[in-house]
């Protein structure tokens, strides 16, 4: 066994932590109960020594298509204590993109839940072994000795794969390490005041950045997770009721429900420490009214699935108020530059790329070296959103560089649906831009351009792009336009920015 050194910390070294520290003291409660940190501790070693005798060794991966439940959390676990690899399957996507995620990382094992069974089924997806959890999961740990492996692990070592949209139309996986994902929960606890008395309530989906960080982050400093199968708004009010909550997680979509649910239910919370993400996307009032209802502040962040919070998701806004600036604190354990279309720095004052450097970002996106190569040069990542940096060194959101649509809490690529547009016969040309949206903040609209001759059949793309994409990716709207209207660059290139300022500042 190759010594790491000191310096080795891993997901699994801080959950024996603990277990070792408050083994009676609840880790993870859903409708079906509570597992103490105990219990976890010693399913996961149990699932991990299953893995193994599977033939599950370190890098490998396994795949989970599932909703939000404890095993999710178990297998994220046992996989941290063997150096597996969990691949974070989106159930929201369309049968084809599916396939495509399940084939890029080839798992040795697929778990996957009776809700989302059929799904699995009807793709190709080339894996040896199919785990039903509700059926099989038990029986595969059955035999499995409850002795933790205490396998040495590379904190370098991959932990989660989640999926990202991708510029080229398909998804991408982005790798979260061992040594990501404390540094993101030490980011986390430091930034927010967040320790073991606070509850985190995880509701989004465990495919996602929020849930899957924060429920392990959670998990790291002691803390207490409430697992919700998605999002219903009456029994978040109880959770809000009943639990110290250190981050409620509120995104684009929900707000308006979850500020009606509050009202409706006369809810009275506990305590709630800050609430919200993605302020940009949110309308100012509503951020005000969720911030009085709750007396807790919203945390004006800006990150991604690659890099965490970290980037830029120091600011709070104060409650109970309509915000006047969405002004962005840089954190304090990165370093960002904003970098011209040379990776020059650019002066103050002046739009630029965010390029980041921190131990919270991934190790690159699976089995993607060109992307990998472009995004990482110069030993920054680039982001691809564009910022401009105050004299006082805050940060103002411009656009991104990567013309992207943030729908609800999930990232739609235009080049996804254009993809499904341009492959139809009729279809001569086609642009996705994005058009703002009171409840989801942004929302996809299609631009299409017929063939001549061709009938103008909108009810056919959109039928075509449900069975192709997930369903928030489906255009809001589809509008027939002449091909030669299209605003376009010197170089012919349809300009996205063009549309949305000719075409979406007016309804006509």
């Amino acid at each position: 066994m190759t010594d790491l050194g000191a310096h080795a910390l891993t997901v699994a070294d801080l959950l024996r932590k603990q277990a070792g520290m408050r083994g009676e003291a609840v880790a993870l409660q859903d409708a079906r109960g509570a597992l103490s940190y105990g219990d976890l501790d010693r399913s996961a070693s149990r699932l991990a020594q299953a893995l193994r005798g599977r033939g599950a060794r370190a890098g490998d991966r396994v795949a989970i298509l599932s909703e939000n439940r404890r095993e999710y959390i178990q297998l994220q676990l046992a996989a941290a204590k063997i150096g597996v690899i969990v691949a974070c399957l989106n159930w929201r996507l369309a049968d084809a993109e599916l396939s495509h995620c399940l084939r890029l990382v080839s798992p040795c094992i697929v778990f996957v839940s009776a809700r989302h069974a059929p799904a699995l089924a009807r793709i190709e997806h080339g894996a040896p072994l199919v785990v039903l959890i509700e059926t099989q999961f038990g029986t595969l740990m059955g035999g499995a000795q409850e002795d933790d492996p205490h396998t040495e692990i590379d904190p370098e070592q991959g932990l989660v794969i989640l999926y990202t949209s991708g510029t080229t139309g398909l998804p991408k996986g982005a790798v979260i390490s061992q040594r990501a994902m404390v540094a993101r929960a030490m980011c986390f606890a430091t930034e927010y005041g967040i320790g073991a008395e606070h509850t985190y309530v995880a509701w989004s989906p465990l495919f996602h950045m929020a849930a899957t960080d924060f429920s392990l982050a959670t998990l790291m400093i002691g803390g207490k997770v409430v697992l919700h199968d998605g999002f219903d708004v009456d029994s978040l009010c109880a959770a809000i009721a009943a639990e110290s909550i250190g981050w409620l997680v509120a995104m684009p979509g929900m707000i308006d429900v979850l500020i009606d649910g509050l009202r409706r239910n006369a809810t009275r919370p506990r305590g709630v420490r800050v609430v919200g993400a993605m302020a940009d996307l949110v309308p100012l009032q509503q951020i005000a009214d969720l911030t009085g209802l709750l007396n807790a502040p919203y945390i004006n962040s800006f990150g991604a699935t690659e890099t965490g919070l970290a980037p830029a998701s120091g600011a709070l806004l104060a409650p109970g108020v309509a915000p006047t600036s969405l002004a962005k604190r840089e954190s304090a354990f990165c370093c960002v530059r904003l970098l011209d279309p040379e990776d020059r720095d650019v002066p103050l004052g002046t739009p630029g790329e965010a390029a980041v450097r921190g131990p919270t970002l991934f190790s690159g996106y699976w089995n993607a070296p060109e992307a990998n190569a472009h995004d990482f040069r110069g030993g920054w990542f680039h982001m691809g959103d564009l910022f401009v940096r105050r004299a006082d060194g805050t940060l103002d959101f411009v656009d991104r560089a990567k013309y992207l649509i943030k729908s609800g809490g999930e990232n739609i690529y235009p080049a996804e649906i254009e993809r499904v547009l341009l492959a139809q016969a009729a279809v001569a040309d086609a642009a996705v831009v994005r058009q703002r949206d009171e409840r989801w903040g942004e929302v996809p609209v299609a631009f299409i351009a017929f063939k001549p001759g061709a009938g103008a059949d909108t009810e056919a793309l959109k039928a075509r792009c449900r069975e192709q994409l997930a369903g928030y990716k489906i255009p809001r709207e589809f509008r027939v336009v002449d091909p030669a209207a299209f605003p376009r660059s010197s170089t012919g290139k349809i300009q996205r920015h063009e549309i949305e300022r000719l075409w979406l500042a007016s309804p006509s």
